[in-house]
């Protein structure tokens, strides 16, 4: 078997999806994006696919490997989003060559399902105590919402009173035993980071997500010092080299690998399995479409330290297309008391539904995200 074709489809809301076609006539499906980027990230795909034409997409382990080590220059999100996209469209190949879904050729299950959470407030967070009302009688468990607006280096205590009250409010209404997630977007730098992990404590999250950049992540010694709170970050480390300094010096409680922007099933598994050596959480980052949160399923599967996963159904980013509409069968990802049961169809276990997805790469997007600036006019974290 021989891989003969790739083609890059962007398709709205905001994503890029690989179709890998073999001369055997078995497809494999992908998504590789970068927010915001996703016709660089399709540029990278097809400089990339010059090499895997004609040859066998079996060797997954060596194509990865020739892939990342080929060049000189490597890692950063670009070139490991363009490799992630291509790798779960081989492991999608291997299953149904197999007729088993990806997670039984990693090893097998270690979980029958995982917990999921969902999304609420939007980038500017508001109305989110009726969000959090709505998506518990939906049958989730856990949230996750933006903490704040922008911050300074130094702000005022009117915005982190802002902050409480909105999660006060969260808390109220979905009670003691429920999952809230706080994302502070790497919008907060550490001044105000040490304040808001501290002030929080009080309504016991789940974790704080990004509480500085990932540029910054020595302060998140200080951080952590502050605050019983977990800690968590990753969505933008691209490799278990990225990963690899942040896991050994400790601060880190849940670490949140993205598979498609981390290099995929293959790396993603290897990364998950380091966290595993010092006893770190891996909530995988996924505010993405079906294949990557297919992709994140069959690992997660195999992977004991998960213990809840990203998905982007009704997410404020997509406009237009939501989570389900490129599937043949939606029903592939039903939320039962806010866990998904592992995919069982061959390879990722899902069926792109390829009409649709030619349908929609007519239209295209150009998704970017907000510019925001600060009152005295410099740029903002958005």
């Amino acid at each position: 078997m021989k891989i003969v074709k790739m083609e890059c489809f962007v398709v709205p809301p905001r994503w890029l999806f690989v179709k890998v076609v073999t001369d055997a006539g078995i497809v494999g499906w992908g998504e590789p994006i970068i927010e915001g980027k996703a016709q660089t990230v399709k540029a990278a795909v097809y400089e990339l696919s010059e090499y895997l034409m004609g040859k066998d997409p079996m060797r997954i382990e060596d194509h990865w490997q020739t892939l990342y080590r080929s060049g000189f220059y490597r890692g950063g999100p670009i070139l490991m989003s363009a490799i992630a996209g291509i790798d779960q469209a081989l492991w999608d190949i291997k299953g149904k060559y197999y007729d088993a879904p990806v997670y039984q050729l990693l090893g097998g299950a270690c979980r029958d399902s995982v917990r999921v959470y969902s999304w609420i407030g939007g980038d500017r967070p508001g109305e989110v105590a009726r969000e959090a009302r709505e998506k518990k009688e939906a049958g989730f468990t856990a949230i996750k919402m933006n903490g704040t607006e922008e911050l300074q280096y130094i702000d005022s205590y009117k915005k982190i009173d802002e902050v409480l009250e909105r999660v006060a409010a969260v808390r109220d209404v979905v009670g003691s035993d429920f999952g809230i997630g706080i994302d502070f977007h790497g919008r907060v730098h550490k001044p105000m980071a040490k304040i808001l992990a501290k002030e929080l404590e009080q309504f016991r999250p789940m974790f704080i997500e990004e509480p500085v950049l990932s540029e910054n992540n020595e302060a998140l010694r200080e951080v952590a010092r502050a605050s019983t709170i977990p800690i968590a970050t990753g969505e933008r480390l691209y490799s278990r080299w990225d990963f690899k300094k942040i896991l050994s010096e400790g601060y880190v409680d849940i670490i949140q690998p993205d598979l498609s922007h981390a290099g995929g099933i293959t790396e993603c598994k290897k990364i998950i399995s380091m966290a595993e050596a010092y006893d770190v959480a891996v909530a995988p980052h996924c505010p993405l479409g079906p294949i990557a949160l297919a992709a994140c399923l069959q690992v997660d599967a195999t992977s004991h330290n998960v213990f809840i996963q990203e998905q982007s159904l009704g997410i404020h980013y997509n406009q237009g297309s939501d989570l389900l509409d490129y599937l043949v069968d939606p029903s592939i990802f039903e939320y039962t008391n806010g866990y998904v049961n592992n995919l069982e169809g061959p390879g990722l276990g899902i069926e792109v539904n390829e009409e649709t997805v030619k349908r929609q790469a007519g239209i295209g997007h150009n998704w970017k995200n907000p510019i925001w600036r600060h009152k005295d006019g410099t740029i903002a974290e958005w």
